[in-house]
Order: structure tokens, then sequence, then C-alpha cells
């Protein structure tokens, strides 16, 4: 089960800066100039949890394997996006095949490195992005109207029920709200994630710093917090270009000393991945034995079977039951025999939902 971030933003903001610090290669090209980045550039990044070495450290495992994101790297947006100024259309496609948008904006000043609108305003960038997506957003569900209006007339509940979300949706976008704060009822999420609308993808604002404000952030970064807290949105800073140098260091000690030197007790990467995970509503399972302890991505609220299938589909499909051991439990006994002899693990069905952390084994039969 893979889940996408699109990282967005202006041109020269540090996107494929922090793209590279993120993947730890120099896949995108960051350079001084817009569109340097002509084809979306994809990477996978492991999801920091200290959990998963301490189960290992008691499974005795032999190899760890943590769970991933996947990042996209995708061009930047200028105003008039949704017209096809700059690299246009071709980008705004991208972003339509991803979980979350990632949107990093430039909250430092260096005369170096050139701003496509000529000076430095965060939230300026911030709703020229959003106006961009807004407006592609109302010229996708336009276009939709036609086609559905005869449909409608001929009694299609389907129809009915799709051109209803359009002109909800189209309401919101013409008032200048984006479609992520449109109320849907249950019955109406799977129809209204096929409008595949840009702004009704979750938004993670990444701050984008100079290094000495890498730790609290700065009068800039403070305007987009409040903005994302309005919008119902998060915010996170980081210096694009300190992560860029720890992603270069080669061991674990030599990154985490100079990130003590700098005064900081993470890199930004962390902050960005949890963040990421906590916005796509994602939770962790583990699964443990000698051979190796390997976390795994489901979004909160999944069943047993279907955490089952997101190790091997033939597991969903002869789902018996999952033996299931909590996280605190886990590590308090210090592993699964231990549980196992106190009670500890449970014989769960079909109907159990996944809590985060669990240590699951499951039984099938094919």
């Amino acid at each position: 089960m893979g889940f996408k971030c699109g990282i967005v933003g202006m041109p020269n903001v540090g996107k494929s800066t922090l793209f590279n610090a993120l993947t730890a290669t120099a896949a995108a090209e960051a350079a001084n100039f817009p569109f340097c980045t002509i084809e979306p550039n994809v990477g996978r990044v492991a999801v920091p949890d200290l959990r998963q070495d301490k189960l290992a450290k008691i499974a005795g495992s032999a190899n760890v394997v943590p769970t991933q994101l996947e990042f996209v790297d995708i061009a930047g947006l200028v105003k008039g996006a949704s017209k096809g100024e700059g690299l246009g259309n071709q980008f705004l496609a991208n972003i339509r095949e991803v979980d979350a948008v990632i949107h990093v904006v430039r909250c430092f000043d260096d005369g170096n490195v050139t701003h496509v609108e000529g000076e430095v305003d965060p939230i300026r960038d911030a709703e020229i992005i959003e106006t961009e997506l807004m407006l592609a957003d109302m010229e996708s569900l336009e276009k939709r109207i036609q086609p559905l209006t005869k449909k409608v007339r001929g009694g299609d509940k389907d129809a009915t029920v799709e051109m209803e979300l359009i002109e909800r949706a189209l309401k919101l976008l013409q008032d200048g709200t984006p479609a992520r704060v449109m109320e849907v009822s249950e019955d109406e999420e799977k129809p209204f994630r096929m409008l595949q609308l840009l702004t009704s993808k979750p938004v993670l604002y990444v701050c984008n710093v100079e290094e000495d404000a890498a730790e609290g952030g700065n009068a800039l970064s403070v305007k987009i917090a409040e903005m994302a807290a309005k919008e119902g949105a998060v915010s996170v800073v980081i210096s694009a270009k300190i992560e860029e140098e720890v992603s270069q260091l080669d061991s674990e000690d030599d990154k985490q000393e100079f990130l003590e030197t700098l005064g900081l007790k993470e890199t930004g990467l962390a902050r960005i991945v949890r963040a990421g995970y906590k916005l796509l509503n994602l939770i962790t399972f583990f699964t443990c034995g000698p051979k190796e302890t390997r976390a795994w991505t489901i979004v909160a609220g999944t069943k047993a079977p279907g955490a089952a299938g997101v190790i091997h589909t033939d597991f969903e499909k002869g789902f018996i039951k999952a033996e299931t051991i909590a996280y605190d439990d886990y590590i308090e006994l210090n592993g699964e025999q231990a549980c196992k002899d106190a009670g500890k693990m449970r014989q769960e069905g079909r109907d159990y939902t996944v809590v985060d952390g669990d240590v699951l084994l499951f039984r099938f039969n094919v």
C-alpha cells in the first residue's frame, strides 16, 4: 500500500533541495532558476519510529525494515499555471496523483537566490499556489456539468449525487475556499474522491527558513503557522540547507553530532515524515521474529483482514485470525512468549480494528 506526498511550491523556494535531503540522493537538480525540475522525481523515505528498534532488540531480529512514505518532487508552479503558464497543466496533473500535498514556502531572504515574484512573501506565495489549484478545480468541475445533466434528467442516481457534490464544491471554490473543508457524508466520500480535486487533498506547509532559525522559526514562519491554523492545516519549520548537509553525512552518530552543534534535537525530515503520516491518518503495525521486525502502514480504522492484505493479498483472502499483542505489553513483558504465558496475546477476528503499535501474527488458509 503506497502513500504519496507531492512536494509543491513556487520556483526557488527549496523544493528540490528538500527532496534531495528527504531521499538522501541528488536525483533532483537544485539550481538557481525556475523549472529546473522537468519530470517529477520520486523517492521513498523511511518513517522514523523508535518503537521498531525496541521490538527488534527483544525479538532478536536480524533485520529491521521500516515503513515508508513516497515523496514526489513536482516542478514549481507560478501565477497562471491553471491556464498553462510556466509548465502549467503538466504539473497540475502530477498533483492529482498524490494523496497529500507538502507545500514548501520560502521563509528566508537571500540576495543570491532569486524569487520569481521579485520579493519574499510566503503568504502571497501560498495564496498564489492555492488560487491556481482552485482555478484548476473549478475548470475541471465545470467541464463535468454538461455530460452529467442528461444523466440526471434520465433519473441516474449516481449522476444526481455527483452533480450535487459538484455544485457544492463549485460554490466553495468560487468563494475562495478549498474543497478540503467541504463536509461530505460517509456515502458521499467515494464519489467525492472520484472528483479528484486538487484542493481536496490534505496540506502540510513546510516553512523553509535560514539555518539560524531552524529550531524555532522566524517571523515569516509564524505567519504561515497562523494561516495554516485558520485553514485546519499543519505547518513544520525546517532549513532545507541543513537537511541537505545532514543527508550527506555517512553515520547516524555524525548526523546527531552535527545537529547538536546547531542546537537541534532531530532533523526536519523526521518532523515532516511524522506530520505527513499524521496528515494521511496513517498508523503502523508490526510483525516481529528472528528474521526481521517489519513496520507496515495502514489507514486508521482498518480491520484485521485489511491489515493482513497489506502484507499479501492471500493473507486477506484466507484470513482466519490475528494473534495480537499490544506494543506496551510486548515491551513490558519482554517478548512474545512471555505475553502468551501472561495471557496478553489475543485471538482477534475479522471485526477487530487494528491499533497503532499492534504486534500481529496472521493465521490464514488459502
